[in-house]
């Protein structure tokens, strides 16, 4: 959080003071932290050669600052440290692939990021696995790929955890229909901007919100606007998310697999009856296996979300949803940890939650768990408010990575979104973004549905911009 400087400080509170010294071959930071008569400090220091470049410069002193004050704050308390270190970003395997990308070894660069950022062993492990997953995937890329994301932003009720922009049907249900015709609205708009462009779908992604809350029907014009709109001739996957087991019938299943859907998420979170009742799932752990039939029926593949930490859980009801999963054999298991949302119901309320320790022991178990099984993790992100401040992992069996997963988690190619809430991210891979933003609420969305379809021409000019060196 950024530091309130007040005037006039409490005695008995907290100070800070930070110095920053560049001598000829090191560049060193100290920060002494204050409370009362007590005093802690923290050193760091980097070889000072980086400063002639300003950029590199910039974050050299950035990079030794915060160092130093992770250290000191790591001595005030006792010398325990969080599970990622000094580390606050959303995408720590980039970080590793550019250590390995400087270095050329990846022990040398498991080395450096452990030392640099006092990052766990195991932490540092899954960092090095997405590493490799990540340029793994930029590897098989073309200049001109690119993935699409459709936001569908409807479920049959809002879970407890959720902050996403995504409507309760019971509430909405109005919405849906209108929705539906803007969105196709977008889509051929997109498409015809996507052509112009030269650009290349290779991996479609359905979230939301739950899109199988939409009809058969609606469904069905939906994903034959995208066929009719979009070369899909490249295409590599393509993902709708199936999240709710009460949305999903053989009917649904059908329409997704006869326009190309060849895989779906079918998400637990919990298999345990309790947990659902607490985060507000009207299905059971039940409706789960029989949804996992229709799936497997329509000759689907299948990601399992799970979630660590939820309300009225425990370390041994999550080991045993755990095994529940595991016995269906999805080809991806992902397992999140609970991010405690301001605008979640649960933050509102004051649900009871697990602990930051039993977190921990969750995900411990997973990773042991999943290895075991012959599962590897992918791809990991992390969110602000997470318990524990642990992270997010993707688990595959083997030759079942999700490649929108990585492209989007590790920001290899741009990503073109529609539909409410929906975010586009254009890039080479190389660094360079631009960012474009769809109205966040369905009622705003289908009143601007002119004004977000003209935008999409912007496709060309930007990338003919990312192009040009």
């Amino acid at each position: 959080e950024r530091p309130e400087y007040p005037a006039s400080p409490s005695p008995g509170g907290f100070s800070a003071t930070v110095s920053l010294t560049a001598g000829e071959e090191w560049l060193t930071a100290v920060t002494t932290l204050r409370r009362g008569g007590e005093r802690w400090e923290g050193r760091a220091r980097e070889r000072a050669r980086a400063l002639a470049d300003p950029i590199g410069a910039a974050r050299l002193r950035q990079r030794v600052i915060k160092q130093s004050f992770y250290r000191a704050a790591v001595s005030l308390r006792g010398g325990v440290k969080p599970p990622w270190g000094s580390l606050s970003g959303v995408r720590p395997a980039k970080l590793m692939r550019a250590l390995i990308a400087e270095t050329g070894d990846e022990a040398e660069a498991l080395r450096r990021f452990r030392e640099r950022y006092d990052v766990s062993a195991e932490r540092a492990r899954l960092c090095l696995d997405g590493a490799r997953a990540a340029i793994a995937a930029f590897d098989s890329l073309g200049p001109r790929d690119i993935c699409l994301y459709i936001g569908i932003p409807f479920c049959p009720t809002r879970c407890a955890y959720c902050s996403f922009v995504s409507q309760s049907v019971e509430k909405s249900m109005g919405l849906i229909a209108p929705f539906t015709e803007a969105l196709i609205r977008e889509i051929r708009a997109t498409g015809a901007a996507v052509q112009a462009s030269g650009l290349r779908p290779v991996a479609v992604y359905f979230g939301g919100g739950t899109p199988t809350t939409l009809s058969a029907a609606q469904l069905d014009r939906v994903l034959a606007a995208l066929k009719g709109s979009f070369d899909l001739s490249g295409l590599r996957e393509f993902t709708v998310e199936a999240g709710r087991p009460d949305t999903i019938t053989g009917e649904k299943l059908a329409v997704l697999r006869a326009h190309g859907v060849d895989r779906v998420s079918v998400n637990p979170q919990s298999m345990s009856d309790a947990v659902l009742e607490a985060i507000g799932r009207r299905h059971r752990a039940t409706d789960v296996l029989d949804a996992l039939k229709i799936v497997r029926d329509a000759g689907l593949y299948v990601n399992m979300d799970l979630i660590a930490g939820l309300p009225e859980d425990s370390v041994s009801g999550f080991y045993e949803t755990l095994k529940q999963v595991l016995a269906m054999f999805p080809e991806n298991i992902t397992v999140h940890t609970l991010a405690l949302k301001k605008g979640s119901r649960i933050m509102v309320e004051g649900a009871r939650v697990p602990d930051g320790e039993a977190v921990g022991a969750m995900l411990d178990l997973a990773r042991d768990t999943l290895s075991a099984a012959g599962y590897a993790p992918y791809y990991l992100y992390r969110q602000k408010f997470m318990s524990g401040g642990y992270e997010n992992v993707g688990w595959r069996l083997p030759g079942r990575e999700n490649l929108y997963n990585i492209c989007v988690m590790e920001e290899l190619c741009g990503v073109v979104g529609m539909g409410a809430g929906a975010s586009t991210k254009l890039t080479r891979g190389d660094g360079r973004l631009r960012r474009f933003f769809s109205p966040k609420y369905p009622k705003e969305y289908i009143e601007t549905i002119d004004k977000v379809c003209a935008e999409k021409q912007m496709l060309r000019e930007v990338y003919d911009e990312l192009f040009t060196d």
